[in-house]
């Protein structure tokens, strides 16, 4: 660092970047990597949150990530990094004779100025476009709006069937609306892939539950205040209480043009990115450079590190020479890659073609003058590393065209992911090197997940995972990484939110029925999983097949390692009776019961108990199972609150019993506790555990959620203050089910609720932010009235053998056992 002969830091120059997106950010924490004193750097965006993944808004959009998982720069970043944030502060006039730039109420002076402005959505001069209930899918917040909107809907037409209008459809699927996705073209996606690669992606949309049309011109949308239906220019219509607007984008380039900078479809820039005037630098898709202008993210992080060398001197030759367009992605489940222009077929070009449309794949090179000009691939991204490789490099292809498609590369690109050049790009979405990746895993991150939340690779459409597992094994060693990271259950290749709307599609009530429809192999966890789904899914309507289900949740006791049971039977509040401990005494006696031990939980465990004694344990103690086996809700321990204890200022026995028997036995993805304890003392503990009450001074109830006090040792983060028992049960009852509908499988509350964050789920919960709660209680209510006592099955066995057949045990037979 360096310092005047006064001791002060020199003044730095101002550096004002326009726009917080994926470019403008990133050339932020370019310039920090290579220099971070060398400017006082001022940001300004439009929307009032950090900078954000654009690719993951699907994902906000169906309720799967919020806006902290794709957060990638929160706001108080931009502190911690010296940098000022006007955040959600338009910009209206840049004055480049004073070097000034205005934006609401701000005025702020730079000595060099970089435009980053993006894109805006085009929204077709159509009459109608002004309705309620038509929006575009662009922003968070668009994402959040259209969120609200689906609740009072049933019908919904995206329009556009390009990269964005695909994403909104995949959003739009978890809010159980009828979804017709148009597109004026021929073929989805025709900018990425020709005419078979689009008919078999269409067929594979449509087989998820989206209707598509094609070739089909929209004349209007119609409604009188709310839009009610598209018309079509061939005279045919759709009902639409619904529009999504994703036709396309166009450069923001509105600032540019008013101030004066040379601009044609975009800000025209040269290979040092500059514009035509040289303090004002311009990148992303805002850019015009050598006559293109780009749309995809890997040439803005390209531009951005050539803006950020030359702005900081680090290489002041260095200059931006355009991009060679190339992507991988994943759209509605369906991994793609495509490069170049795939359209653009010459006289004397070699077109090289393979198809399984049973499967879904598909594969087409361009060859010009014996390299690859152009390719695509549906499905199957097995040979894309071959293609991008010659796509890449301009090296000549193999003599026998289809080993593009899966034959031996030639020696020139024979290279093993260790060899690869450290420069080589694995994550598209994200700019993200081989080089960063290996110093993470170096660095300890030895997991797909772990290396993401270091570097980012992966956490957007995902299909550099395969290549990041590859890398971890070179790196790291042979590790074993899960190749099925993304799916709700292994044996099922869907995210939960796309499995649930095929089930509900197809009415699949039974894990044998999903797994014929959709499953591709067929393993213990993955039945657990579904039938852990499917039961919080249909309740009383779920198909019960027991050889779907852990031993435990079978014979309804938790298997100990000598093929004994324990038996833990329900006492509301960890309140019981006298003749109930009686029985519990006698049963013990009679049935020679090793072992008599009070939980933690406020309950009786008897351990030790033989298979074929279940039934006769369960009737002669009268008492209703505990669910202290199952990934259910178990206990609500209390304290004696008010009835006896000279500190209570609330009756949390009461509330604690009323919880309970409310609850009881409802399934989840993961094993859920509760405490409510009668004063601040908090003598209930509840502060660690999944959902927590306690009594104010003031005889309020505080509801805190996503404790725990077993391997991860959580507090609770406050949810919200109610003042009576009803309020706390609605309020319990929304944050069950919405974590029945949200949280991954086995994901405990401690993990759920930092994925969606306290903030959101105060505003969805409490709120109402979403409009859901009318259906969240529902849901709930619904759950609870299917409940039915499992240790009723003593009267009435459902299979032969339930309580009869021995146990085996071993590995397999304890792998879901919980204590």
């Amino acid at each position: 660092m360096t310092f005047m002969a006064n001791g002060t830091l020199p003044k730095r120059p101002r550096l004002i970047i326009l726009g917080n997106g994926m470019a403008g950010a990133r050339l932020a924490e370019d310039i920090l990597v290579l220099d971070r004193e060398k400017f006082e750097i001022v940001m300004f965006g439009e929307e009032p949150h950090g900078n954000y993944n654009r690719i993951l808004l699907s994902n906000v959009l169906n309720g799967s990530q919020d806006m902290g998982e794709i957060e990638i720069n929160s706001l108080p970043w931009y502190k911690e990094n010296g940098i000022t944030l006007h955040a959600g502060k338009k910009v209206t006039r840049i004055d480049p004779a004073c070097k000034k730039v205005f934006a609401d109420g701000v005025v702020e002076s730079y000595d060099q100025l970089v435009i980053a402005t993006g894109s805006i959505p085009f929204v077709p001069p159509l009459p109608g476009t002004d309705l309620e209930g038509v929006f575009v899918f662009r922003t968070v917040d668009d994402c959040k709006n259209i969120a609200q909107y689906a609740k009072g809907c049933k019908k919904a037409v995206v329009i556009g069937g390009g990269l964005l209008g695909l994403e909104a459809a995949k959003g739009l699927m978890t809010h159980n609306l009828e979804v017709t996705v148009v597109e004026y073209n021929k073929w989805l996606m025709s900018v990425q892939l020709d005419e078979t690669g689009g008919e078999i992606l269409g067929k594979t949309v449509a087989g998820l539950g989206i209707r598509v049309r094609t070739q089909a011109s929209t004349q209007a949308l119609v409604g009188n205040g709310k839009v009610q239906s598209v018309h079509y220019k061939d005279g045919t219509e759709d009902e639409a209480d619904m529009v999504v607007i994703s036709a396309g984008i166009r450069p923001n380039i509105s600032l540019a043009k008013s101030c004066g900078l040379g601009c044609n479809r975009a800000i025209l820039v040269d290979d040092k990115l500059a514009t035509s005037d040289p303090s004002i630098f311009a990148v992303g898709e805002c850019v015009e450079h050598r006559g293109m202008v780009y749309g995809l993210v890997a040439p803005l992080w390209e531009q951005t590190k050539a803006l950020a060398a030359h702005l900081t001197g680090t290489d002041p030759d260095r200059i931006y020479a355009g991009s060679k367009l190339a992507t991988k992605l994943k759209v509605m489940g369906v991994e793609l890659a495509a490069m170049g222009m795939i359209s653009d077929v010459r006289q004397g070009d070699e077109v090289v073609q393979y198809s399984e449309p049973a499967k879904g794949i598909y594969a087409k090179a361009i060859i010009r003058d014996g390299k690859v000009s152009a390719a695509c691939l549906v499905g199957d991204l097995g040979p894309a590393e071959t293609l991008l490789g010659h796509f890449h490099k301009d090296t000549p292809v193999p003599t026998r065209r289809m080993d593009l498609f899966g034959g031996p590369l030639p020696q020139k690109l024979e290279l093993s992911l260790a060899d690869l050049p450290d420069a080589h790009p694995v994550c598209d979405c994200n700019g993200i090197s081989k080089g960063a990746i290996c110093n993470a895993i170096q660095a300890g991150h030895c997991t797909v997940a772990s290396v993401g939340k270091a570097t980012r690779a992966g956490t957007g459409c995902g299909s550099c995972k395969k290549m990041v597992k590859g890398l971890i094994e070179a790196v790291a060693g042979a590790i074993k990484v899960d190749p099925t990271e993304s799916y709700y259950v292994s044996a099922v290749p869907m995210e939960k939110a796309i499995l649930v709307a095929q089930i509900r599609k197809h009415k699949l009530k039974s894990v044998s029925a999903v797994l014929a429809q959709f499953g591709t192999s067929e393993d213990e966890k993955s039945k657990n999983g579904l039938a852990s789904l499917l039961k919080s899914m249909w309740n009383k309507e779920y198909v019960d097949e027991r050889d779907a289900r852990f031993v435990n949740d079978r014979v309804h006791a938790n298997i100990q390692k000598d093929g004994t049971f324990s038996v833990v039977p329900r006492m509301y509040g960890g309140v019981t009776t006298p003749q109930e401990l009686i029985r519990i005494g006698e049963a013990a006696i009679k049935y020679n019961i090793p072992m008599v031990k009070v939980t933690g939980g406020q309950r009786i465990d008897l351990l030790g108990v033989a298979k074929e004694d279940l039934p006769g344990v369960w009737a002669d103690i009268g008492m209703p199972s505990g669910h202290a086996y199952t990934k259910a809700f178990r206990t609500c321990k209390t304290c004696v609150g008010i009835e006896f204890c000279r500190y209570g200022t609330n009756d949390s026995t009461g509330l604690g019993i009323d919880i309970e028997k409310k609850f009881q036995g409802i399934e989840f993805p993961a094993k859920l506790k509760m405490a409510v304890s009668g004063c601040p003392r908090n003598c209930a503990e509840s502060t660690v555990k999944d959902i927590g009450i306690i009594a104010t001074e003031g005889g309020d109830w505080e509801i805190s959620v996503g404790g725990g006090a077993g391997a991860h040792v959580k507090k609770t983060e406050v949810l919200c203050r109610v003042q009576s028992k009803g309020e706390a049960l609605k309020i319990v009852g929304r944050f069950m089910q919405y974590y029945r509908e949200h949280g991954k499988y086995l994901e405990r509350t401690y993990d759920f609720v930092p994925r969606i964050g306290i903030e959101t789920l105060q505003e969805i919960i409490v709120n109402d932010s979403l409009g859901i709660a009318e259906h969240l209680d529902q849901g709930i209510e619904e759950a609870v009235k299917g409940f039915v006592d499992p240790w009723l099955e003593r009267e009435q066995p459902v299979y032969p053998g339930q309580f009869s057949e021995p146990i085996q045990v071993g590995p397999m037979y304890l792998a879901g056992t919980t204590a």
